[in-house]
């Protein structure tokens, strides 16, 4: 039965015949990953080139271009989430994001000014979520004409709106900087027992479709690789990312799924939606080892060519012969044909040579010459876009491969995701 449930997941949904949900709004807590504006606004804007992939200029994103929640809001058809803390120019009739680059789960005791976390954490955009449904309710009331109320939320969404959580990887980065790891996986429980808290205060406030994100392969971040430029192989995983940290993400998000099915229980009117975010960005990783081994195959192929000469179509008859499945293998992953991406762990944003490192969108001196944290020519190859984030070309990816449903649990479609099952 599971294995039909996964198969069916995987065109659409689980129940076919499930109507679609019509969700009026989006309201949306996390980090990095789905910050659409909220620390830009708090503190210093993020600068080009962030956004010009899409927005043409920076739009308050940690990526040169949309976010996985903005593939969200344009699956349901809504517009592109308002930051909260954003004052200008903003609209929160559809929803709004309170999600703010490097937020924790847990409050976390330090500055963004020493390590980058912020100190909205998930209780304080909880906090701040309570302080907007009420205080909207008292401006719709006191709107005196129709274009004050478009700018507003209908009291009446909030019960029908979707509530999505894309937050976790902080705390792990902290306990990976501050806390061995037999604490870390003392504090996992805590971590995941407030998530659901959160979960808990929105049903409290009518709220009842959850669409909760686990956490992604930490160890892949190409950042952790930064100054450790050759290490030994029992420091990484098959896919090159530090092992330790993959493994604790993997124990995060088991005691996350658990906690989701305890949820599910406790509160009996809500649908909530486990997605498996963490599976779908590994196995884009994974994908693109796999061509950059091919890429690797052809550029040796063309070295062979050039070096043998006439002697090379011998050689290439008698490798196909042995090895049919290589027949054509340069063709067929040309870079006119060759559709995935390159090195997962190649940075695009940025100057990243040896140990000299010049973040995205900023200048440096290297060398005694000024270096600009430059984009590279072709940001659509490549998954990660500063060294922490992905690009545009990667959330879509990944959006492609958890909205239908098919790394769900249940496997329900995000279009479905009020349905509770």
């Amino acid at each position: 039965m599971e294995f039909w449930r996964q198969f069916l997941g995987i065109f659409g949904g689980a129940d076919s015949a499930s109507p679609t949900c019509s969700f009026p709004a989006l309201y949306n807590f996390g980090d990095s990953n789905s910050d659409t504006g909220g620390i830009s606004a708090a503190f210093e804007p993020i600068q080009a080139p962030y956004g010009e992939a899409f927005f043409h200029k920076p739009s308050g994103r940690d990526s040169d271009g949309r976010l996985i929640i903005d593939f969200i809001a344009e699956r349901l058809g809504l517009p592109y989430l308002s930051a909260y803390l954003n004052s200008l120019g903003t609209s929160y009739k559809h929803g709004a994001n309170f999600a703010t680059g490097g937020s924790t789960i847990r409050r976390q005791n330090e500055t963004i000014f020493e390590n980058g976390i912020s100190p909205f954490s998930l209780d304080m955009q909880i906090a701040q979520f309570n302080q907007f449904k009420a205080r909207t309710r008292d401006l719709y009331q006191q709107a005196k004409t129709s274009y004050e109320k478009s700018r507003l939320p209908n009291q009446e969404d909030f019960a029908k709106a979707l509530y999505t959580f894309d937050i976790g990887q902080n705390d792990l980065s902290v306990g990976f900087r501050r806390l061995s790891s037999d604490q870390l996986l003392a504090a996992i429980p805590d971590i995941v027992n407030q998530l659901a808290k959160a979960v808990q205060n929105i049903y409290q406030q009518g709220g009842r479709s959850f669409w909760i994100h686990n956490t992604s392969p930490i160890g892949c971040m190409p950042v952790n690789f930064f100054y450790n430029l050759n290490p030994p192989p029992s420091y990484v995983d098959q896919y090159g990312c530090v092992k330790t940290q993959n493994d604790m993400a993997v124990e995060f998000n088991r005691q996350l799924k658990d906690r989701v099915i305890k949820l599910k229980s406790e509160l009996p009117e809500a649908a909530i939606t486990y997605v498996d975010v963490y599976a779908a960005k590994i196995r884009m990783i994974g994908n693109a080892k796999a061509e950059d081994v091919y890429g690797y195959l052809v550029r040796g192929i063309r070295r062979d060519r050039e070096w043998l000469g006439e002697g090379f179509k011998i050689l290439h008859m008698t490798t196909i012969l042995i090895f049919p499945k290589l027949e054509g293998l340069e063709e067929r992953i040309h870079p006119k044909h060759k559709k995935g991406f390159s090195d997962p762990l190649k940075v695009c944003c940025g100057y990243h040579v040896k140990y000299d490192h010049v973040w995205c969108g900023t200048k440096a001196l290297v060398n005694g010459s000024a270096v600009f944290g430059a984009s590279c020519e072709n940001p659509a190859t490549s998954i990660s876009w500063d060294g922490v984030h992905y690009t545009q070309a990667a959330n879509q990816w990944v959006a492609n491969h958890i909205l239908n449903g098919s790394l769900s649990d249940p496997p329900t479609p995000i279009t479905q995701a009020c349905h509770r099952h």
